[in-house]
């Protein structure tokens, strides 16, 4: 191959004009050509007596030059046979230089071939071991057999090991970052006697960092459920960490039983106090079987979805108040319908907010999924995350809950009854709420221990409310397919608490001796003003 024949056309290099023009001018005009001496004498003009093989062995890149349709071998540099081996020229590349067709690079030489123009193929490990970075660019020749490709490739290895172990520190941080929130999230459900709960958690994909998306569900005792849900603004395990804090402050809350905006102010003032510069929203709902609704607070949350027993989907929008780390803001409580046959579908803004949609649009299609959902709540749930289009390479992280309210007939509603008495005419009310007490307990074929049980209990709270407390009272008994609950009600709002009586002492003993011998007890303040009181008994499993 003679090398003369060749004009490579490398990247930054080209011909000076002068020098053309010094070539083709004649000698007795050259002083007038336009370009000035110190110009015209430039040493870039001595690029074209410059050898090309010598040139090409000096550069401390890997060169191949390769030439014609079947890219036969001309030439490669020092520094190329170093690094794979010496080669046998006039050979077709597909033969003499197999670590380019192990690349995939053949392919990108006939691009070059036909197009004329550069190509770049960034960041390829080669059989060395090493990572090179190659640029083929077209080579111009006498006819279009002596066309040829010369493939230019510098050693990056550095920058690609930098690079993964960018990538590698990356995808440990989002692991533990996913470690974390799972080992945050409850692990199992508990499963309320009243409700069928069901919730999912996905993460986003390999290429988002995780968020602090939550939920939760409590056993408030007296046959009353929380249901949290929440999402923590930002990513990673700053996110999730806080998220761990504002799940563990609610269940603290949740046990003393408080309405649903006091639990969000409660948790308000402890978002600023563990952050101020992070903020959350959530919700947080309350369903109590006696009253058939669900009782809710939300923090700058979406809006609580509820489809009924005929498929019609309400959207419980208001009140809703700012996010949690806010401050300065007095939440209130709201409340919508769940009855027998309903569904709720408690959610986070990765299941319904796009990029290119509007958020409503999303919520409305989030209805329109669930006004057909039909089936067991994990059922239900799936499908809403289907119908969302949620993959494993979403851009967001993702929590639904959902609950519902099952229609029992037949035999599955005789594990549930309700019996309540007005508590009237004084201190007569007593012995008139022990014999309805033992009556119902009688009807519902308890055992005799249980039966006995229950008509203490039912006496002692009822005797505690005739003393302290204040008309209208009235007293509950309801019974599920796991245990027994009884409830008095009365109007006073002020919260026995229990206390070791001294022998002398005429009174105290009842909260103490309801406390010894029910599974639990407790008490709270109603809405309309005054309080509940309440214990219950587990069932013998069958």
């Amino acid at each position: 191959m003679n090398f003369t024949r060749w004009s490579a056309r490398l990247p930054g290099t080209q011909r000076r004009a002068a020098a053309r023009t010094e070539q083709t001018v004649p000698p007795d005009r050259r002083s007038e050509s336009p370009v000035p001496a110190a110009r015209a004498g430039h040493p870039a003009s001595a690029v074209d007596g410059l050898p090309a093989r010598e040139v090409l062995d000096r550069v401390p890149a890997l060169v191949a030059l390769v030439h014609g349709p079947d890219h036969r071998l001309a030439h490669v540099n020092t520094a190329y046979a170093a690094a794979f081996g010496p080669r046998a020229p006039g050979t077709p590349a597909r033969d003499t230089l197999p670590e380019l067709a192990e690349l995939g690079l053949l392919p990108l030489l006939d691009q070059v071939l036909r197009s004329g123009r550069p190509r770049t193929l960034k960041s390829r490990k080669a059989v060395d071991g090493r990572s090179y970075t190659f640029t083929c660019t077209p080579v111009t020749g006498h006819g279009e057999r002596d066309a040829g490709v010369l493939v230019f490739a510098t050693d990056v290895t550095d920058h690609a090991e930098a690079a993964e172990r960018l990538r590698a520190s990356e995808r440990t941080q989002r692991q533990t970052a996913v470690t974390l929130q799972r080992s945050l999230l409850p692990q199992d459900l508990e499963e309320p006697d009243d409700l069928r709960v069901a919730a999912t958690y996905q993460p986003g994909g390999t290429e988002a960092a995780v968020g602090g998306d939550w939920y939760d569900v409590i056993t408030l005792g007296g046959g009353r459920t929380a249901l949290v849900i929440g999402d923590v603004m930002g990513r990673g395990v700053r996110a999730a960490a806080v998220m761990g804090q504002l799940r563990t402050a609610v269940r603290a809350y949740a046990r003393l039983d408080l309405p649903p905006h006091e639990v969000l102010q409660l948790l308000d003032g402890l978002a600023v106090e563990i952050d101020a510069n992070q903020i959350a929203t959530c919700v947080y709902a309350v369903h109590d079987p006696n009253e058939g609704r669900l009782v809710y607070a939300s923090a700058g949350h979406l809006p609580i979805l509820v489809r009924d027993e005929n498929g019609e989907v309400l959207r419980a929008d208001e009140p809703t108040g700012p996010p949690l780390g806010t401050g300065g803001w007095v939440h209130s409580s709201g409340s919508v319908p769940l009855g027998p046959g309903a569904t709720a579908v408690l959610y986070t803004d990765g299941l319904v907010e796009r990029r290119d949609q509007d958020l409503d649009e999303g919520i409305a299609a989030l209805a329109r999924a669930l006004s057909g959902a039909t089936g067991t709540p994990q059922v239900v749930c799936d499908r809403l995350v289907r119908s969302a289009g949620v993959t494993a390479d979403h851009d967001d992280d993702v929590a639904v809950l959902v609950l519902q309210h099952p229609h029992r007939t037949g035999p599955a509603a005789d594990l549930f009854r309700n019996a309540a008495l007005d508590l009237l005419g004084g201190v007569e009310a007593a012995p008139r709420a022990r014999a309805f007490a033992s009556g119902v307990l009688t009807s519902w074929r308890f055992p005799t221990e249980l039966h006995d049980l229950g008509v203490l209990a039912t006496s002692e709270l009822v005797a505690n409310s005739l003393q302290h407390g204040t008309p209208p009272m009235r007293l509950r008994l309801r019974r599920t397919d796991r245990r027994l609950i009884i409830e008095v009600t009365d109007g006073d709002d002020h919260l026995p608490r229990r206390r070791r009586a001294e022998p002398a002492d005429e009174s105290g003993r009842g909260i103490d001796i309801v406390a010894t011998i029910a599974s639990g007890w407790g008490s709270r303040r109603t809405p309309g003003g005054g309080k509940a009181v309440w214990c219950e008994f587990l069932l013998p499993k069958r």
